[in-house]
């Protein structure tokens, strides 16, 4: 009888699985070089990495405050230098898999300047005027 539904409760989740793309994740996946990645779900994680990494350098640039040009290569030099630390380092992929270094080092780039641009601006403007 337990064997019957486990088997209708595997059935219900694979179809599930299938047909709503439903991707289980685990935290624990983020640092282990074993895992496995499929092309979106390693640039969901790199995407939401760099908006978290955006959103803490606008705050911080903001709250000193800095500015000038300058603040946004840097911005763009530690963005950079954590994405291509994390997979190339922690999670030790073969880039060529996931269309080279260019595409993964892409991954929500635009949208993090966006977000490290309107936070840099709007705690600059809000804390020091």
């Amino acid at each position: 009888m337990k064997e019957t539904k486990s088997v209708k409760l595997n059935a219900l989740q694979l179809q599930l699985h299938e047909t709503d793309h439903f991707y289980p994740f685990k935290f624990a996946k983020l640092l282990d070089p074993e895992a496995s990645w499929d092309k979106d779900q390693l640039g969901d994680v790199l995407h939401w990495i760099r908006q978290v990494v955006a959103l803490f350098c606008g705050l911080l640039w903001g709250a000193i405050p800095v500015v000038g040009g300058i603040w946004i290569f840097i911005f763009l030099a530690i963005s950079t230098a954590i994405i291509y630390g994390y997979y190339a380092m922690i999670l030790k992929i073969v880039e060529e898999d996931f269309g080279g270094h260019a595409s993964l080092l892409q991954e929500g780039l635009f949208a993090s300047i966006t977000l490290f641009l309107l936070a840099w601006v709007l705690v600059y403007s809000l804390a020091h005027f």
